[in-house]
């Protein structure tokens, strides 16, 4: 056999000790670049800031919207989520209005109201052991006791006994109300947990009576808290027989709303399936016609939001895009002027060694800086921004990461993009002419 054969110099595979050494030159001579873009930014200051000032807006819109939609969906979802696990309603209006236009608002004006009658005879003919409750809020004031006055925010819901693990509405104290107080009519209530801190913090709120709208009502529970959303406070309500309510309100022009719990996650979709049935055929919908009601969950709610949300998204990004590209177009024309003043230097380094490749690498390398600093800048803005929002309705903020990392890569984009053609044209100066220009 040959011995050349045998060489390991005259392999095609380098050895690992080429391989490392050329990485090590790579990685050295991307931070030269990155130092040298930097050196290249510092020492034109007002130039370069007002060059990222247009990615920083550009930027900035993207992460502002999209902070501050976070911070919507989040608290949204939370308080759809107030509707227990494995629960949907029968309504008859949607969930949300969003997108639904007047000729679609016409049609769910025109169908029957969802009645208590309705509602027990869902309770008769369905076969899964669902728990099902019935409701309706009926009025918004203030609570009276001999303690004090609540403000005039108060609201007051109609519930039948299944209504409380649909809601997710856990007994701190008391009882809860029973099919005995619908059956009967009892002016009996269930406190929320802010409700009763707030017109008995000296004491607990069972056995007390209060005024609701001038009637008298003995409160026979509380509940636990379940914290605070939209700049409000979640557990600022009472809960009384729903018969009650019907008869001290009226029943005829009012629409109830429908809670099945499905016994569990598995039997979830049949548990639709057949609560759809059996409505159909209590309100007698003909077979072929649409259903006359809404059945509406936590994700079919959440879903409708994040569809309107998306569009917003859409928007926001094509006048963004916008944005970048009027910056993008500065950044080159900054950089084409930057080739023009650095030509002598280009021509030194070009006469001591440097590759086309190293002139291209550092003036991209010095127009992507460029554009991560001025969308780090749009970032920390766009989130401080965003969570204005989380501040003035009292939510938690949001810090959208993965809008972060979109919006730093399409500064690098923009920088690859637009950097490109002056840093081709720097690497392609004659070195001759380029040391004798002055």
């Amino acid at each position: 056999m040959d011995s050349r054969a045998r060489s390991p110099h005259l392999s095609n595979n380098p050895s690992p000790r080429v391989v490392t050494k050329r990485l090590t030159n790579l990685l050295v001579e991307a931070r030269e670049s990155i130092r040298m873009a930097f050196g290249a930014i510092a020492a034109h200051k007002l130039r370069s800031a007002l060059t990222l000032l247009g990615v920083m807006v550009g930027v900035f819109s993207i992460i502002v919207v999209m902070t501050a939609m976070r911070v919507m969906e989040s608290n949204i979802e939370r308080q759809l989520s107030s509707l227990g696990s494995e629960t949907f309603m029968v309504r008859k209006w949607p969930g949300t209005f969003i997108g639904v236009s007047s000729g679609d608002y016409e049609k769910y004006w025109r169908r029957k109201n969802v009645t208590l009658k309705d509602g027990k005879r869902l309770q008769e003919k369905i076969n899964v052991p669902a728990i099902i409750g019935i409701e309706s809020m009926f009025w918004s004031g203030e609570i009276k006791t001999r303690y004090k006055t609540s403000a005039p925010t108060v609201r007051l819901y109609g519930e039948t006994p299944g209504s409380f693990p649909a809601h997710n509405w856990n007994l701190a104290e008391g009882r809860l109300l029973l099919d005995a107080d619908v059956d009967s009519t009892r002016n009996v209530c269930v406190l929320g947990y802010g409700l009763a801190t707030n017109i008995f913090p000296n004491s607990s709120a069972v056995g007390e009576l209060i005024k609701i709208d001038g009637i008298n009502y003995s409160v026979v529970g509380t509940l636990e808290s379940k914290g605070g959303a939209m700049g409000g406070d979640q557990d600022n309500f009472v809960v009384v027989p729903l018969t009650t309510c019907l008869n001290r309100y009226g029943r005829w022009w009012r629409s109830l709303n429908i809670l099945v719990q499905a016994p569990d996650r598995e039997s979830y979709d049949a548990t639709v399936e057949e609560v759809r049935g059996v409505m159909r055929i209590i309100r007698k919908v003909p077979p072929g016609k649409d259903d006359d009601f809404e059945i509406a969950s936590n994700n079919s709610m959440i879903e409708q939001f994040n569809t309107f949300t998306r569009s917003v998204r859409i928007g926001v990004a094509v006048v963004s895009s916008i944005a970048l590209l009027a910056a993008g177009i500065g950044i080159m024309n900054i950089m084409l002027v930057s080739v023009t003043e650095r030509t002598r230097e280009i021509g030194i380094r070009r006469a001591i060694g440097a590759k086309k490749r190293n002139i291209m690498v550092q003036f991209i390398m010095e127009a992507i800086a460029l554009c991560e600093v001025g969308g780090a800048f749009g970032v920390a803005f766009g989130i401080l921004g965003g969570n204005l929002l989380a501040l003035v309705l009292k939510l938690p903020p949001v810090i959208p990461v993965d809008s972060i990392f979109l919006g730093l890569g399409i500064c690098s984009v923009v920088g690859i993009i637009f950097g490109t053609y002056p840093a081709w044209k720097a690497a392609n100066l004659d070195p001759i002419e380029s040391l004798r220009y002055e």
